[in-house]
Formats: structure tokens, sequence, C-alpha cells
């Protein structure tokens, strides 16, 4: 049904174009010469065009001036007419030569201003009206040598103080395939035909402006799409076509550029037909390759090179007299293309209706301008300066539906790459955090088993580099987290001087290993408890200080908390990291926040890291509305700092760092019994080990199933729950424990992130959720928080 109207629309359009043109052509009044003489005295000119055809007298091989005697006989010959179509004396001329045209034009007396329109002939003219040179067109004589070519539209004014004209017009013909006079002079109102001739030529101006402007558009998005070629070839073919509109009758350019030479414009506005057609082939190929013959496509396309090539390099006597076979093979073409484009409508592809309509359109063009080039219609200038609006109109809607097309397939896979991505990092997160749980974990164990000296630096050192292993991991999933706006903060109450002094504790052996002070300040203006989020703050202030002595060969690192602000609700703190260490060049510094980057390609082979710390950092204070500021000099150190505004805690029942205080005493768990839940002997063995060493009592349970079979609501205080096992998994089996209206604490104990267990567990209750490999003291703690010992 959408084809069927699609069908309708393009029938009114082309009988409406061809009614117009046919009625523009009904519109010239056609009062034909008799024997030289056009007598229009009894009629009333005030209104209409009036065509000057008919038999002109006719003078072969002679250039006859005002007063010059002809040497024969005058022939009465139909103008318009090309020489090629007239036989005299039994002989058909030849287009090359020169000839004389003479016509006596009789008006009535007491009329308006007329003027008369002189159409370009083939290929020069001279024009006289009672004995006055009035118009000229190149330069005709009887030589090749001395003449000279060039078109153009000229208008004459007649004068008012006569009725009877006497009009002599020269023309020489020496290079086109064709000579004479094609299209016969119109006579009409001087005002209504200037007036006219004024809307012809802005017509011409503003379609030719909207076709190049289309093509420069068209490219511009081609150099955002560089793989989509059919927005290339049309805007290609855009560009070449503008030549078209002024290079071409009634010929803009040439009255503007009236020294441009005829040889070099009658080239280009050949050229301009061949190529045109053939990048327009060319886009048809692209834009639905599904329907076209390759075959057929290729062969089309070559003609027109060919063709072209043919008109840069051979005569124009030759070229011209192909024109008329190139322009009937123009209708295979623009058909062609309508039968593709109906396919494609038919096959429903993307943009194909309007495809369909802009190719009916086309052909309507096509067939007529052609209809107007062999003399059959006078097309109205406005019907077809709207159907190249129209045509445009719709090549513009499909490429634009192709481009939002693709940019829709392209953020579809964009999402599918990241879900990907993120997928595979969650994967190889999984995978990572399994062994290192276990080097974690044993590392540890081993700690705890009084190793002698040259042991314990090795455990130290296999501990360290497990821990820094597990850094870069989460600097990965964090990346990945901030890329995809995934990261979430919470605001939960926390002390900002523990976390500084806990931080400072964690990087002290890193620092005493190179020798390094490191210092820690906190103003006591600062209150104790505050709300925020001490992950993300932690995870900010531990790559800074990490990063600090990282970078420091000798002298020290200081991390200092310092009292800005306060109100009633809120203090503002200024957090500053400062070292003595390498340093950061000027011209580098914005570099250090860019994501894989360092300030110096050596920096990662000296001192290693992903180049991601500074970077993640920079994106979680400016996601939480802080900047990150650096300044540095290289040699000297660097000193980053950031202010951070936090909600004030008032009602402080219990200090947070007093909150574990006594609780890691030797055996913390000591009356515990905990069900453990875990698939992997591996982690069974450290996480039974860890436990027992705290003084619980564990029991194994390998997989959900067995979990619910095994718990005791009055023995076990607490679950510790993998949640990616076999038979039954984890969210399943706490689902179902919840339904026994059972509160004891379920620990998450999972290689995935919280936020990958949060989305996944709905309204599945998990007291907390430990990420692996874990810290053996943290485990503890929060075990024992959990439990209400605290």
């Amino acid at each position: 049904m959408k084809r069927f109207w699609l069908t309708v629309v393009f029938f009114i359009i082309a009988a409406g174009v061809l009614i117009f043109g046919f009625k523009e052509k009904s519109s010239q009044i056609d009062t034909p010469a008799i024997q030289g003489v056009s007598d229009l005295g009894t009629e009333n000119i005030s209104k209409g065009n009036f065509i000057l055809d008919g038999k002109w007298e006719f003078y072969w091989s002679e250039l006859l001036k005002p007063g010059d005697l002809p040497q024969y006989q005058p022939s009465y010959i139909t103008v318009p007419n090309t020489w090629n179509n007239i036989e005299l004396n039994g002989k058909s001329l030849s287009p090359i030569g020169y000839a004389t045209y003479k016509l006596k034009l009789i008006l009535p007396s007491g009329r308006p201003e007329m003027a008369i329109e002189i159409p370009d002939t083939y290929s020069s003219y001279t024009l006289y009206i009672n004995d006055k040179l009035v118009a000229q067109n190149g330069k005709p004589a009887k030589t090749k040598e001395e003449a000279i070519p060039f078109w153009t539209l000229k208008t004459v004014i007649l004068p008012s103080n006569t009725d009877t004209f006497n009009i002599i017009m020269q023309v020489a013909n020496f290079w086109h395939a064709k000579g004479g006079i094609y299209k016969a002079p119109i006579l009409a109102n001087a005002e209504t035909l200037l007036k006219q001739e004024s809307i012809d030529w802005g017509l011409d101006v503003f379609l030719a402006g909207c076709i190049f402007m289309s093509g420069l558009l068209f490219f511009g998005v081609y150099l955002f799409a560089r793989h989509d070629k059919s927005i290339l070839f049309f805007s290609i073919f855009c560009l070449i076509y503008f030549y078209r509109i002024i290079g071409t009758e009634p010929y803009v350019l040439h009255g503007v550029f009236n020294t441009l030479s005829w040889f070099f414009t009658i080239r280009l506005e050949y050229i301009s037909l061949a190529l045109s057609v053939a990048f327009f082939v060319m886009y048809i190929r692209y834009l639905y390759p599904e329907e076209i013959n390759i075959i057929l496509i290729k062969v089309l396309f070559w003609i027109c090179i060919i063709y072209a090539g043919i008109i840069a390099v051979f005569p124009v006597q030759l070229f011209t007299a192909i024109l008329p076979v190139y322009l009937i093979a123009l209708f295979f073409y623009i058909g062609y293309a309508f039968y593709i484009f109906t396919k494609a409508s038919a096959h429903n592809r993307s943009g194909s209706d309007y495809a369909f309509l802009s190719s009916g359109i086309a052909l309507i063009l096509f067939f007529v301008i052609n209809l107007s080039y062999f003399g059959f219609i006078y097309p109205l200038k406005a019907a077809i300066t709207a159907g190249y609006i129209l045509f445009l109109f719709f090549q513009s809607l499909i490429l634009s539906f192709r481009f939002s097309f693709r940019l829709r397939k392209a953020a579809i896979e964009a999402r599918q790459g990241l879900k990907a991505k993120s997928e595979f990092l969650s994967t190889i997160s999984h995978e990572i955090r399994t062994p290192l749980n276990a080097v974690i974990g044993m590392s540890h164990l081993l700690l705890h088993t009084n190793p002698r000296d040259n042991q314990k630096e090795n455990i130290e050192a296999l501990s360290f580099s497990a821990n820094n292993l597990m850094s870069l991991v989460n600097d990965i999933l964090d990346f990945n987290k901030l890329e995809a706006n995934q990261m979430k903060f919470e605001e939960i109450e926390m002390s900002l001087k523990d976390i500084g002094e806990y931080i400072i504790r964690g990087q002290q052996s890193f620092a005493h290993e190179k020798d390094l002070s490191i210092s820690y300040h906190a103003d006591a203006s600062i209150p104790d408890i505050v709300k925020g989020d001490p992950t993300r703050l932690t995870q900010v202030l531990n790559n800074l200080v990490h990063n600090a002595v990282k970078f420091t060969k000798t002298g020290s690192v200081k991390l200092s908390l310092l009292y800005e602000s306060r109100d009633e609700k809120s203090v503002t703190v200024k957090f500053v990291i400062e070292d003595t260490g390498i340093g950061i060049p000027a011209d580098k510094q914005h570099m250090v926040f860019e994501r894989f980057t360092q300030a110096d390609s050596s920096t990662s082979r000296s001192y290693g890291g992903t180049g991601l710390g500074l970077s993640i950092c920079k994106k979680i204070l400016e996601l939480q509305h802080t900047a990150l500021h650096l300044q540095s000099e290289e040699g000297v150190g660097s000193t980053f700092w950031f202010v951070q505004t936090f909600p004030v805690v008032n009602n402080i029942k219990q200090k947070a760092s007093e909150t574990f205080s006594g609780i890691l005493d030797d055996k913390p768990l000591r009356g515990y019994t905990i069900l453990l839940v875990e698939d992997n002997a591996f982690n069974v063995m450290i996480a039974k080990s860890v436990l027992e060493e705290f003084g619980a009592k564990v029991d194994i349970a390998s997989n959900g199933k067995e979990a619910i079979e095994q718990f005791n609501a009055a023995l076990h205080k607490v679950i510790l729950m993998d949640l990616n096992m076999p038979v039954m998994d984890g969210y399943e089996a706490t689902r179902l424990i919840r339904e026994r209206n059972s509160t004891v604490p379920i620990i998450a104990l999972t290689a995935t992130t919280n936020e990958e267990v949060t989305s996944k567990a709905n309204d599945i209750e998990f007291s907390a959720i430990i990420q692996k490999p874990f810290n053996p003291d943290t485990l503890c703690r929060i075990i024992v928080k959990q439990s209400g010992k605290v």
C-alpha cells in the first residue's frame, strides 16, 4: 500500500511537470514568417510571447552586413533548424560553414516597449536590427582562423519609434557537430521578458548554490563516516553537477565571465554531464549494493568515463556529434536507477521509499530536459528548479537515514562491545582473583608461622607482588566502571584522620625499603566523624601516596589533611600529598591525568604501572565535583592536592577508630562456628586455615544445596558464601535460607565486583560483600562486626 501511494505521488509529479512544460510551449504564440516576413501588425502583442520562427531568408556561404548586396537569390529555410537538416539544390548542408539570415518584422503601432530574446546559436553570431549592430556572440567569419565561438543568452530592446524592423543575423560554425539557429528568437513585452530573465537567472543561481552546498555538506559528512562511500559519491555528483546549472543554457556563468574560452567551457559543460552521471552510478552502487548488477554498473560507469575522456582529448565536432546518442542512453541510466530504487523499496532497504521518489523525479527531470533539447517542450524554469530541489531533498533524506542508521548501529555495536568488554573484564578478574586469593592468603599464613628472617623476606616480597598485581586488576576494573558511568558512591560515617593514618601505615614498608621518610599530619580542627565514601577516598589517597613513594628516590613523602572551613552541616578539608621525587616537566603535566599515559615513555620501564592511577583518581574526584590539582618541578618534587566538603556527624556514640579496638586479639573468633560454602578446594584450604588461625571452627559445603542441608541456625554464627558454584549458586542458596526467616549473617565471599553482586542479588540480603583476594584481618573484623559482637 505504501509503494502504491509513492507511485501515485510520482505520477502526479510527472504529470504536473509535463503539463507545465506543454503549457509553457502552448503559451508561446506561433506566427510563422512567410518568405522572410513576420507580419504582426494586426496582432495584440501586449501580452504573450511570439516565436519568430517560420521561413527566413537564407544566404549560404555569405556574411552580409546591412547594405551588402547578396551574390545569389535568397533561399527560404525554416527557423529554427540546424544546417545538417537543411537541403539546398538537392544537397544537404554541412554543419561547418557560415550563412546570413534575414527577417522583416512588422509590429503594430501604439504598442508597449518590446524586446527580443536571442538564444545562443551554433556557434557564433552577429545581429543587426535596422542597420545597427545590437548583439553579438563570439565572432562569425568566413574562416576558422578568424571566427570565434561563444554562447550566452542576449536580450535586445527594440526601438519604439518605428514599426518595421529589418533583422540580419550572421552565423558561423567551424567546430560543433551542428550549425545554425537551433532555437528561434522570442518577441515579448520588454518589461515582462526582462523580469522573467531576472527570475530565471535568480533561480539558476539559487539552485546552483543549493547543489554546491549539498555537495560540501555531504563531503563533510563523509569525513565523519569514511566507511560509507555512497555519501562520498553523492557529494562528488553534486559538486560536479553544480556546473551543469550555471554553465549550460542560459549560460549564467558565461554572462558574468564573458572572456571565458568557448573551447574550455564547452568541454567543461560536456565533461560535467558525463562525470556527474558516472558518479551517480557509483552512488547507486554503494547505496544499494544488494540490488545492483555489478557488471552492468561497471559498464555504465566506464561508458561515462570513456565519453569524458573523448571530450577531454578529441575535437569538439566529434564529441558533440556523440552527444545525442549519449542523451538517449541517459534514459536507460535513469530507468535502471529507477528500477534499482524500486527493488530497494520492495526489499524495505533503509531510505528506499525516498530513493524511489527521488529517482522518479530525476527520471522526469532528464526526460523533460531531453525533450527540451530536442525541441518538443519548453519547460517552466520554476518547475525544473522545484524538481531539482525535491530531488536533493529526497536524496538528503536517504543519506540522513543511512547516516543515522549507521550511527544507531555503531551505538548498538559500541554498547555490545562495552558489554562484552565488561563481561570479559569481569571474567578475567574472577579468574585472576581466585589464584591471587590463594597467594595472598598463603603468604599471610606463612608470615604467621614464625619464618626465618630470610624466609620472611621472601614471603613479604611475594605478598607485596601479589598485592601490586591486585592493585593493577582493581585499576583496570575501576576505569572500566568509570568509562561506563557505573561507579556509585556511598555516604556513610567515616573518620578522615583514621583513613589518612591507615594509608601511611600501609605505605610505610614500601617507603622504608627505599629509605624514604614518610609522614602524616591532620589538623586538630577536622571533625572526628564525617559522611562520605571511605572506599573511594582511601583509593584516591592511597594511589596518590603510593605514586609519591614510587617516584621518589631520596627524601620524603608527606600526607596532610588541612582544615579549610566549616559551617553547621559540613566541613571543607584540603588533602595534600607532597614528595621530593623526580617531578614532572611543565609541558607534560597535563598528560599524567590521561589514561594509559605517563609523563615519559621511560617512566613505565623504570617505575612500572599502567598509567591508569591518576586518571582514575581525577575521574573519581570529578564525579564528586572535586578537582585534582598538581604543582611540580622537574627534579625537585611534586604536590598533588584537592579540596572536598563532607557532611559532619554531630551525634557520635563511638569513634570509628575505636570500633574495632581490642577485637583482633590472639584468637578473636574463638567460639565461632562458621559455615564456609566454597567449591574451589584451594580457596577452601586458605579460608579454613585463616579462620582456624583466628580460633573459629569451620564447616565446609561445596555448593549451595549442601549449604542448605548443613546449615544449623543454632550452631552457625556466620555463613561465608561463594556465589558462583555448581548445582546451586550462592544467590539461590541465600534466598532459600532467608525464606526460612533466618537472620544469620551471610557474607558473600566472591571474586566478582560488588556492583555485579548487587545487580544480580535483587532482593537477596547479603550482610556484607568481600572481594577476593581478601585481607585476613579485614575478613576477621567484618565477621566479628556482622555477628553482633561489637
